[in-house]
């Protein structure tokens, strides 16, 4: 699920405008966040491919 910059805010706890604010003036910091969000999607998409090949491998077995 693609979150939006105000989710991300709130999972920081802090205001969607002080997140707008690093983007300019602590870009590292902004960087630092979005690469660490990005990696939390990639987890979660290999974790439902993984449970989704599972599924296709248990049906296959129980045939």
């Amino acid at each position: 699920m693609k979150l939006t910059q105000q989710d991300k805010a709130r999972l920081l706890g802090i205001d969607p405008r002080t997140l707008r604010k690093w983007r300019t003036e602590k870009t590292f910091l902004y960087n630092t966040i979005m690469k660490g969000f990005a990696f939390d999607e990639i987890v979660e998409a290999s974790r439902e491919s993984y449970e989704k090949a599972k599924s296709v491998q248990e049906k296959f077995q129980n045939s």
